[in-house]
């Protein structure tokens, strides 16, 4: 009987390729951040391509730049029909990677959307938690110098229907304020019980894996531990993830992937906030894997 080799040299590979043999990596959806937009991925589409080569990968091309200041639900509804026309293309699931501001938006959409096929969400260097300090590319729009009066602009209703970070501002000197009058992340995390919290909570946990990555030297999001749902008490010391009443109360369904073991947490030093999406070190420790 003869027996034949079969040698996978780079023509026979692009020949394969060419005539459909591709590898079974679902498509991934990158979402960007505030004041941003598709162009930043560039170098991260390039790292996906590159270890899994066939991916399809889309940076969606909306609320960019300035527009990406409008108020968080506005955006959660319109990613989130661009995003569901992409996941009915791939029935076989797809990952959804968030960028800063865009891991909110990926959490509003995945607890709104209730047939998601959402393998892997990736949260990058997001404020999961809420934010309580205002960067320098975005004093324009907060003209107050210090973060402990922001309040008094984000907490009323005009703003929380304008400026998106005001939906997620966090200021835990001003707890009950923030639950009178944030209308996007007290609603997301339970905090203000709501008659859709059952659902949302339903719809999130459809997801298979949470990956949180974020780092200490980011100096954007503040406290920095908000990327892995660690916030400030009133003292400003941080308490952790499972030590915050969301996460006890189970309230959108974070203990419940905790408890499954659907949780990964990756911590770099060493990463600017604009840099997380370009650095090849953070894709390879913390990203690759789960694209798989």
């Amino acid at each position: 009987m003869k027996t034949f080799s079969f040698i996978l040299t780079p023509a026979v590979l692009m020949l394969l390729m060419a005539a459909g043999w591709t590898s079974a990596y679902k498509p991934v959806i990158l979402v960007h951040g505030i004041l941003s937009g598709p162009r930043s991925f560039k170098m991260l589409t390039g790292f996906i391509k590159k270890a899994h080569p066939g991916t399809e990968v889309t940076a969606i091309d909306l609320f960019n730049y300035g527009n990406s200041t409008e108020p968080m639900w506005n955006q959660v509804e319109g990613f989130g029909k661009v995003i569901q026309k992409i996941m009915e293309k791939s029935p076989e699931g797809v990952h959804l990677l968030c960028f800063s501001q865009g891991g909110l938006i990926c959490r509003g959409l995945l607890s709104t959307l209730p047939n998601h096929n959402v393998h892997s969400f990736i949260a990058l260097s997001s404020p999961l938690a809420g934010q309580f300090g205002v960067p320098d590319v975005l004093l324009r729009y907060f003209p107050l110098s210090a973060r402990e009066l922001v309040y008094l602009l984000c907490y009323t209703k005009d703003l929380q229907e304008s400026i998106s970070m005001c939906n997620y501002w966090n200021d835990p000197h001003r707890r009950r304020r923030y639950l009178k009058y944030s209308n996007f992340l007290p609603l997301l995390n339970g905090e203000k019980p709501h008659s859709k919290m059952a659902a949302w909570r339903k719809n999130f946990l459809r997801i298979k894996k949470l990956v949180l990555i974020g780092g200490p030297d980011d100096n954007v999001i503040t406290p920095w531990q908000s990327s892995f749902f660690g916030f400030y008490n009133h003292n400003e010391v941080v308490v952790e993830m499972k030590e915050q009443t969301f996460y006890k109360k189970n309230t959108f369904g974070l203990k419940t992937l905790d408890t499954r073991g659907d949780i990964s947490v990756c911590s770099q030093p060493g990463v600017k906030h604009v840099k997380w999406h370009s650095n090849k070190k953070v894709f390879d420790k913390c990203i690759k894997k789960w694209l798989d």
